[in-house]
């Protein structure tokens, strides 16, 4: 059946799954939908080729890992936030029965999302061992052991001074809200097509962040290369080998979220996330 609505909702929180039974219900979609934990998405994929319509009830790591198995397939999303900040969510729980008829009849604006892909090669290696894809940001760090490891880092085949650092950040503007921001990163306007590269604890070489152009390419090697690790939006995704290399360049996938809202109420929507507007005052679409 094409034209179909996906609801992938977050396992752990168990009003998620009861809230996505409630919604079917209420607005009849149960003969032209389909529902999955976000775990279990990865089981979906014959769904997924006939869905033009994601809804995600969760809170943003539910968001990321449901981007990681349908950004392929360009179905928009629609967030219905159950976490704590919902940076990335559209609408909340007590306005999802109201508001969410109103995205389903294609009146929406799209908001598109650069997305980055990684992949890690061996040394003389011209094919990659790993290739993986975020919306958030790539990572490269130390897993386990509390040390500093030595990173270094190239831009566009220049190399930059080595940072001795716990890890390196390579970010999109969606994910300058996220773990680049508590490093000390700039904030970004999400639709912004842009890269930040930012080390974390940065004791030498470069330590602020740069902003780079999206078709740049980013390559990160760590030298003393024992126990480390590739994460791509928060998901250990791979262990490195001391000569490997980790490139990091614009996705060939964008993810695309409905909005009602106009693309300045970011701004808002930013000073109340970040707790500078009072909860009452939490921006809503209208």
């Amino acid at each position: 059946m094409a034209n179909l609505i996906g609801f992938v909702y977050n396992a752990q929180m168990p009003d998620a799954g009861a809230l996505v039974s409630t919604i079917v219900e209420a607005l009849g979609l149960r003969d032209r939908s389909w529902r999955s934990s976000a775990a279990g998405l990865g089981e979906m994929v014959s769904e997924l080729e006939s869905t033009n319509l994601i809804v995600v009830v969760g809170g943003d790591g539910t968001i990321l890992r449901t981007v990681r198995v349908v950004a392929p397939f360009d179905a928009p999303i629609i967030g219905i936030n159950m976490g704590r900040v919902g940076f990335m969510s559209e609408l909340r729980v007590e306005d999802a029965l109201e508001k969410l008829p109103s995205y389903l009849d294609d009146g929406m604006r799209t908001e598109e999302r650069m997305m980055l892909q990684a992949s890690v090669f061996g040394e003389s290696q011209e094919s990659p061992r790993f290739t993986v894809h975020a919306l958030n940001d790539i990572v490269v760090g130390r897993s386990a052991i509390a040390r500093l490891l030595n990173i270094d880092v190239a831009i566009d085949t220049v190399q930059m001074p080595t940072s001795r650092a716990d890890a390196v950040i390579v970010s999109t503007a969606t994910g300058s809200t996220g773990y680049a921001m508590s490093a000390g990163g700039p904030i970004l306007y999400p639709e912004a097509q842009l890269m930040v590269v930012r080390p974390v604890a940065a004791h030498t070489g470069l330590r602020d962040a740069l902003v780079v152009p999206p078709d740049s390419v980013i390559e990160l090697r760590v030298k003393d290369g024992l126990h480390t690790m590739l994460s791509a939006d928060g998901f250990q995704d791979s262990s490195l080998d001391r000569s490997e290399t980790v490139s990091v360049s614009r996705s060939p996938h964008v993810v695309r979220f409905l909005r009602a809202h106009a693309p300045s109420s970011f701004y808002s929507a930013l000073m109340w996330r970040l707790g500078l507007q009072p909860l009452h005052e939490q921006p809503s679409p209208e």
